[in-house]
């Protein structure tokens, strides 16, 4: 399915400097000199000579218009800048600006910042270029799952703070979609951060000001000033569960036609993020595209949610009979059931196949959703009968209920969850097949899940394709709240899963070499005070075709 966004809206998101945008029409907007900066700097989609910058002029209440700014950028935070000129924070993209900033040397760190007419000028932020040539080690971060009422964002004060961070991946639900009665809403009331606005978003003046909330926490002002982010959307910032077609929390009848909640959703994103413009102008989700860190690795970030995905089989929550369970089972291995498509698939062979043919040790694919396979638990067997009964009844009578009915579900054979690859093993098979005949050594990240993982990925014929490591949220909410514990259990259980935490929240770090690839797995002891201390659940490092526990 293909629709066209609010052209004018989306090509506006990019100002006009260095070489994105369109030059001034007539009728434009009128010019405001005079503009406060409330949501900081970003940069994201790093080049070996530059990235993009990005922030957004707050104009004066009673007032509208364009404001035109200069940017800047210097090699250190108080050197004379290298690279300057001058952008447009129009009023048709909610006054974001956008530059995309060339003519760099690579593998090296920049500063930059932006200037009002008024002379007003934004906090500096940095970002490292991306190496050339012999590259020894880079340092990734990966985060996830950022609900804003879910707590406070403690784990970016903690990213913000690392010595060496080479770029964020960042995996998707950047934004969550719901109003202040629904998910995560009792933590957001006791800690005062209910959404804006406070009922659910639809429209495009909606996802603007959710957007503009999380850019307005400091927390994530200080992550986004620290490195350049590297973005991909989940379901969140659209519906919960989105797919080709809708989503979970999608009603057609109360919240109008998908395809202008789509539209409306990522002319905002394209707006607030700084991510270079979708390949395809008619299509705005095809956001799948690639990075190159040296002769060390190749970054693919793949789209899985709006271009392609089919429908899933069933709904978080649901508690199916035994007859549905057998209908989920047979129609879960129909093989046109899509997450990529077959035109994101083709790139990414494209792109695998040139890294693998210029010698470079990894291949790394920037997922949102889990990619192992992981069987619902068997609670009873893992904790014995006494212990599962006293478990369930600490929970809600409605969760009581759920639980009793998913575990004759599990033991039927239906996964843990059928929003990840789990609910489209075929397509899972083509994807391995493709990997295996490019001759990749992937590694896979995640988000989504809210929890932390470090798994092996096998084919179905058992064949070891490659790891996977993937990140627990930032403050979303996850079912070790509801069964503390639960993370070990799956681990236990799941003969792909080496590691699982259901429980803390924080993020990953991941350091590349040529040999090694290791996961650290940041934790934060709260997210519902802004007082917090670090932690570290596990550190997981893989090898070409070993994944193992380290000290």
């Amino acid at each position: 399915m293909t629709f066209s966004i609010n052209r004018r809206g989306l090509l506006a998101a990019f100002g006009s400097g260095a070489g994105i945008g369109l030059a001034p029409v007539a009728g434009a907007a009128p010019l405001v000199t005079s503009a406060a900066f409330l949501h900081g700097v970003a940069s994201g989609d790093p080049s070996a000579d530059g990235a993009i910058i990005w922030t957004r002029a707050t104009v004066p209440v009673g007032k509208s218009g364009d404001v035109p700014l200069t940017w800047h950028v210097a090699r250190s935070a108080s050197g004379k800048p290298v690279k300057s000129g001058t952008v447009t924070a129009t009023a048709a993209a909610d006054n974001t600006a956008k530059v995309d900033v060339s003519g760099l040397s690579p593998a090296t760190e920049y500063w930059y910042w932006f200037q009002s007419g008024d002379g007003k000028t934004t906090p500096k932020g940095r970002f490292r270029t991306l190496p050339t040539g012999k590259t020894d080690q880079l340092v990734i971060a990966l985060a996830t799952c950022q609900l804003y009422p879910g707590g406070f964002f403690n784990a970016y004060e903690d990213m913000a703070k690392l010595k060496r961070l080479d770029a964020v991946v960042h995996l998707g639900d950047y934004i969550y979609e719901y109003g202040a009665d629904g998910y995560g809403a009792e933590t957001g009331k006791k800690t005062g951060r209910l959404p804006d606005p406070s009922h659910e978003i639809v429209t495009l003046d909606d996802y603007r000001r959710r957007h503009a909330q999380v850019k307005a926490d400091p927390q994530m002002q200080m992550a986004h000033a620290r490195a350049a982010f590297i973005c991909v959307w989940d379901d969140h910032e659209v519906a919960n569960d989105s797919w080709i077609g809708g989503a979970e929390n999608h009603d057609p009848a109360r919240e109008g036609d998908w395809r202008a909640r789509k539209a409306a959703a990522l002319q905002a994103y394209f707006e607030w993020m700084p991510i270079r413009a979708p390949r395809n102008a008619d299509e705005p989700a095809a956001i799948y595209r690639s990075f190159e860190f040296g002769d060390l690795a190749t970054l693919a970030m793949v789209e899985t949610r709006l271009l392609a995905r089919s429908p899933q089989i069933a709904s978080k929550g649901t508690a199916p009979d035994a007859a549905e369970v057998a209908e989920m089972l047979a129609a879960r291995q129909d093989p046109s059931r899509e997450l990529l498509g077959a035109q994101q698939m083709k790139w990414l062979e494209g792109v695998l196949a040139g890294s693998v043919k210029a010698g470079k040790p990894w291949q790394m694919l920037g997922n949102q959703v889990v990619m192992a396979r992981v069987p619902g638990p068997d609670l009873r067997k893992a904790v014995g009968d006494e212990a599962y009964e006293a478990m369930v009844a600490r929970l809600p009578e409605s969760y009581r209920t759920l639980i009793a009915k998913a575990q004759i579900a599990y033991a039927q054979g239906l996964p843990f969850n059928l929003d990840a690859w789990d609910g489209y093993p075929v397509a899972r098979e083509r994807l391995y097949a493709m990997l295996r005949r490019v001759g990749a050594n992937p590694l896979a990240f995640a988000g989504d899940s809210h929890a932390a993982w470090a798994n092996n990925l096998h084919d179905d014929s058992g064949l070891r394709i490659g790891t996977e490591f993937g990140t627990t949220a930032i403050t979303s909410p996850s079912y070790g709240s509801l069964l503390p514990g639960l993370g070990k259990i799956i681990a236990q259980q799941s003969p792909e899963v080496a590691f699982c935490d259901q429980d803390l929240k924080g993020y990953t770090i991941v350091t590349l070499s040529p040999e090694t690839a290791t996961a650290e797995f940041v934790t934060v002891s709260t997210v519902t005070s802004r007082q917090f201390t670090r932690g570290i659940a596990a550190r997981y490092e893989a090898r070409k075709g070993t994944l193992r526990a380290i000290a």
